[in-house]
């Protein structure tokens, strides 16, 4: 856990601390129950019975059965194995449908696939950071194997019309696929509710370890694996299980069922007042994305004639992101914001604040106060601004 000479935590998007409650499930598997899962005798057992506790956890979080779920390595391969394996599945249609404000995750398998012919169709989004229903629903046609979107942006935390895009999809017999890494364990994300075949999930991102994810596959719905080996996993994800990490998993989900309503609420009203104290202190401030449909810890904001990052650096107080990256001295805007109708000049003054299960009001108060402070020292001094790149992100 940080010490109290660490920076804030602001940045609960990209990772989250794993919870006391998961550690002391995963210690035992990582020595005494060192049994590999697929062994027929006591150890294996008892691993085996572990790795089922865990999925059966994991299912329950999002409506699902046990065996629709498979263990992976994290979102990215679950992302991966959703859509390369769904595409595999369905050659005959060679047809995908995606954003233009997925994550890496998503958006490189679909690349992938595009440099192997498939045509690709990138649906836009509104400037409140919602995807466009219109366009979404012209998109999808007979030849359309998988139609693919993000449950909640990883940068602005705007929730998407998963529901309603599921059911575009489903009229012309495709399949659908959505990424939650971001939302799962922060919001409801029902597997029927949202309409959808294929589900990602990531334990870093609700509390669980790096290292392990799980993926959705809808009973009937047919995938087909990338990696070749032996049957676990019914035979989607071969290798021996990683059951320790499983086992947090699992944790994370039953802790994330039982506290997500009251950790929506507590953590959404301290996101409020921080928004509410960065709004009071510096003037100009905008929010980045829809205000009501997001995530509850998420806090996407511009700041006015000031770079993000050149804040970030001049605030070592707080722990956050910007959504640019930086190449030899050069930030390249978020590909995200731009989609969303924001100039790059506009896009670099993005800050993306996540709060999380450690954050605290008077947390939120330091934060608010030290983001203030580092916007007016680097106001005085021009604001920070490097050379714009305009080549692609990483």
């Amino acid at each position: 856990m940080p010490s109290a000479r660490d920076p804030i935590h602001l940045d609960y998007n990209a990772t989250t601390p794993i919870l006391p409650e998961v550690l002391e499930a995963m210690l035992p598997y990582l020595g005494e129950h060192f049994g590999n899962p697929s062994s027929g005798h006591a150890y294996g057992r008892r691993a085996r019975e572990a790795v089922e506790a865990a999925r059966a956890r994991v299912a329950a979080l999002i409506g699902a059965s046990a065996e629709e779920i498979v263990f992976t390595s994290g979102g990215t391969e679950s992302n991966n194995l959703a859509i390369r394996g769904a595409a595999a599945a369905r050659p005959e249609r060679r047809h995908l449908v995606t954003s233009a404000i997925e994550h890496p995750a998503t958006d490189a398998p679909c690349r992938f696939l595009e440099r192997q012919g498939w045509e690709v169709t990138r649906v836009g989004v509104e400037g409140s950071g919602r995807i466009r229903l219109d366009q979404a629903a012209r998109a999808v046609r007979e030849t359309t194997a998988l139609v693919t979107f993000i449950h909640a942006s990883n940068e602005t935390g705007v929730l998407q019309p998963v529901a309603e895009l599921a059911g575009a999809a489903r009229a012309v017999g495709a399949m659908v696929h959505t990424d939650a890494a971001q939302s799962v364990g922060k919001v409801p994300a029902d597997v029927d509710a949202l309409g959808v075949d294929l589900l990602s999930i990531a334990g870093h991102k609700l509390y669980a370890p790096k290292g392990v994810g799980a993926l959705y596959v809808r009973r009937g719905t047919r995938i087909v694996a990338l990696l070749l080996g032996a049957e676990q996993e019914h035979a989607l994800r071969p290798g021996t299980e990683n059951v320790a990490s499983i086992v947090g998993l699992g944790t994370a989900c039953e802790f994330a069922a039982r506290t997500v309503d009251e950790e929506r609420q507590r953590v959404s009203a301290l996101r409020d007042s921080l928004w509410r104290q960065l709004r009071a202190g510096l003037p100009g401030i905008l929010l980045n994305g829809d205000e009501r449909e997001r995530l509850p810890n998420t806090l996407n904001v511009r700041l006015p004639g000031v770079r993000g990052q050149a804040v970030l650096d001049a605030c070592p107080e707080v722990a956050a992101s910007t959504g640019s990256a930086c190449h030899a001295g050069s930030e390249v805007p978020s590909s995200v914001l731009t989609a969303m109708g924001l100039g790059e000049e506009e896009a670099l003054g993005a800050l993306r604040l996540s709060l999380g299960r450690g954050t605290t009001a008077e947390a939120v108060d330091r934060e608010a106060a030290a983001l203030i402070g580092a916007w007016s020292r680097v106001a005085r001094q021009g604001g920070g601004c490097p050379a714009v790149a305009r080549e692609g992100r990483s």
